[in-house]
C-alpha cells in the first residue's frame, strides 16, 4: 500500500479555495474537503487510478478530479506526492507542477 503525501503549496492550494467557497458557503465547503481527502486516500490501493492530465500526456504526472477541483499527483515508489490542486476551470501549464515537484520534498 503506498503512502499519500501531500506537500506544503497543494495544502495551501486546497485551503485557498476551500476559504474562497466558504465566503458563499462554508458547508459546500467542508464537504468538498473531506471528499478531496477521501478520494486521495484511495490511492494509497489504487495509485494508477488517476488519469494523465490531458495537458501533459507524455508525463509523470496523474490526477483525479473532485469537482470543481483537479488534484495532481505523482508516484514515486510507495510514495504518492501530492503537488498541486487547482480549479477545474483554469488552465494547466507545465511549469505549474515542475516548480512544485522536486526529490527535495519534505516529508
Amino acid at each position: 500500500m503506498a503512502q499519500i503525501k501531500w506537500t506544503e503549496p497543494a495544502l495551501e492550494d486546497l485551503n485557498e479555495i476551500a476559504e474562497y467557497i466558504a465566503l458563499d458557503n462554508p458547508n459546500a465547503s467542508k464537504k468538498l474537503v473531506k471528499t478531496i481527502f477521501e478520494t486521495v486516500s484511495r490511492l494509497k490501493e489504487f495509485p494508477l487510478s488517476g488519469r494523465v492530465p490531458i495537458e501533459l500526456i507524455d508525463s509523470r504526472y496523474r490526477e483525479v478530479i473532485v469537482e470543481p477541483c483537479r488534484i495532481f499527483y505523482r508516484i514515486d515508489g510507495d510514495s504518492i506526492f501530492i503537488l498541486y490542486v487547482m480549479r477545474s476551470e483554469r488552465t494547466l501549464r507545465n511549469f505549474m507542477l515542475k516548480g512544485r515537484d522536486s526529490k527535495d520534498h519534505k516529508d
